[in-house]
């Protein structure tokens, strides 16, 4: 080993597992057969030296950083990595500045790598299209967040979207071993004793996140005692004093917040309570505010299940007084409840679609005017003009009811609300026919 090597051995060992065990070439990165496969689009645009544009999209600890540096090595680029959330557009425009140079002076492209890419605002992500465009700097943006919304309509018309997946167990188990076996970069020249199923265990408490794995098997290392004879052994109950609680995958501003949200209501709306209390678990345990869980279930109440189980909307609110009156951890239980009723209640949405049809002929016809038998004859007047002349009383009549025009005459007739046949719809759909059968006889 030479000074050179010595010294880079010397600073490897002051880095973190996950750092010092990062792939040095494609052939040692670990998943994303989809993307690197023989005839996937990233081979085939290696093999043709022709390197484009990219945001990389994915959970963490899918090697999304690893791989645009990767990338930039077999494209014989330049390679110049940016934090988002550290950089600014001065420290862009010196990059491509000196991209630029490089590129007219020795004909070197650049690969800037901007980590957390959903971190810029429009105006940096603007600063780069120019750029882009001119080929002055390949760009590869890496995210978490659904590039759709969190990225500019022009930058991603130039820059192609790859969606890496979260690394199966059967990767996580290969990156855990290596980690061991390495005596360089790893932790095979400490001799660990690692059993099968606490690698296993390892890979499980990863969720399919490179770095988790190596972050947790390194506390672990960190953390396991030797025995009578020296020998370190790292047993389960290692692995999760290591862990600690698990992180769960849930940024409250970001995709999988959305992603969550989405498979709880519908859920709720699919009528399986089981899986409407597990999301709600995941978003609790995750940090979210419970206070946003208990309004999306006052939402839910309304929009999904509306007059088809009336209490249903007593139930949410309940729930929302009771959690604010007792708070964590038994607020968890009206939660709940409310949860449970929610996904067994019958369903019908048609305090969403009644309203929509009413506010379609409100935007069509404007501010009708109101039939003047509606009209309450406040004044001399008024009186004088017929308002409510004509207006009959309905508790002046059999079963408090008798046929009235209620609606302005441009459209009158129009139905909004069509009763369903769930819950206590049925009962509400024979009580309005048969009011149209009633004849208009007084009491």
């Amino acid at each position: 080993m030479d000074l050179f090597a010595a010294a880079a051995s010397k600073d490897m060992r002051g880095q973190p597992l996950a750092e010092r065990m990062r792939p040095r070439t494609l052939g040692e990165l670990v998943g994303q057969a989809h993307l690197l496969g023989p005839g996937k689009l990233l081979r085939r645009a290696l093999e043709a030296r022709e390197l484009p544009s990219l945001i990389l999209w994915g959970p963490p600890g899918t090697g999304k950083t690893t791989l645009g540096r990767l990338l930039a090595a077999e494209a014989r680029a330049r390679f110049v990595p940016l934090s988002a959330v550290m950089a600014g557009v001065k420290e862009l425009r010196e990059a491509v500045a000196e991209a630029a140079t490089r590129r007219d002076q020795q004909g070197e492209r650049t690969v800037l790598f901007v980590d957390e890419i959903h971190r810029f605002n429009k105006a940096q992500q603007d600063a780069l299209l120019p750029h882009v465009e001119a080929g002055t700097i390949v760009l590869i943006g890496a995210t978490t967040e659904n590039p759709s919304f969190e990225v500019n309509a022009a930058l991603l018309s130039r820059a192609k979207v790859v969606v890496l997946q979260a690394l199966s167990d059967a990767d996580l188990r290969t990156v855990v071993d290596r980690a061991l076996a390495d005596k360089a970069r790893g932790l095979g020249a400490r001799d660990l004793e690692v059993a099968g199923e606490v690698r296993d265990l390892i890979v499980r408490e990863a969720r399919g996140d490179a770095r988790r794995a190596l972050a947790t098997l390194e506390a672990a290392a960190a953390v396991a005692a030797p025995d009578a004879d020296g020998r370190v052994a790292i047993t389960a109950p290692v692995v999760e004093e290591a862990a600690q609680k698990k992180t769960l995958l849930y940024d409250k501003a970001g995709d999988e917040h959305y992603g969550v949200v989405s498979a709880f209501i519908k859920s709720l709306r699919g009528s399986d309570p089981d899986a409407a209390v597990y999301w709600m678990a995941r978003m609790i345990e995750a940090g979210e505010d419970p206070l946003f869980v208990l309004r999306r279930l006052v939402i839910f109440a309304a929009e999904d299940i509306g007059v088809a189980d009336a209490r249903a909307l007593s139930v949410a609110t309940a729930a929302l007084d009771a959690f604010r009156f007792i708070g964590l951890p038994e607020g968890i239980l009206p939660m709940t409840q409310a949860a449970i009723y929610l996904a067994t209640a019958p369903k019908s949405n048609t305090a969403l679609t009644t309203y929509a049809k009413a506010k379609a002929d409100v935007d069509a016809h404007g501010a009708l005017p109101v039939p003047a038998h509606l009209r309450n004859a406040s004044s001399g007047m008024a009186k004088a003009l017929g308002w409510g002349a004509a207006y009959r009383y309905p508790h002046d009549f059999k079963g408090h009811y008798v046929r009235e025009e209620y609606l302005p005459e441009a459209i009158r007739g129009h139905r909004y609300y069509t009763p369903t046949d769930s819950g206590d719809e049925r009962e509400i759909a024979a009580r309005q026919a048969e009011l149209r059968r009633t004849t208009d006889d007084k009491k």
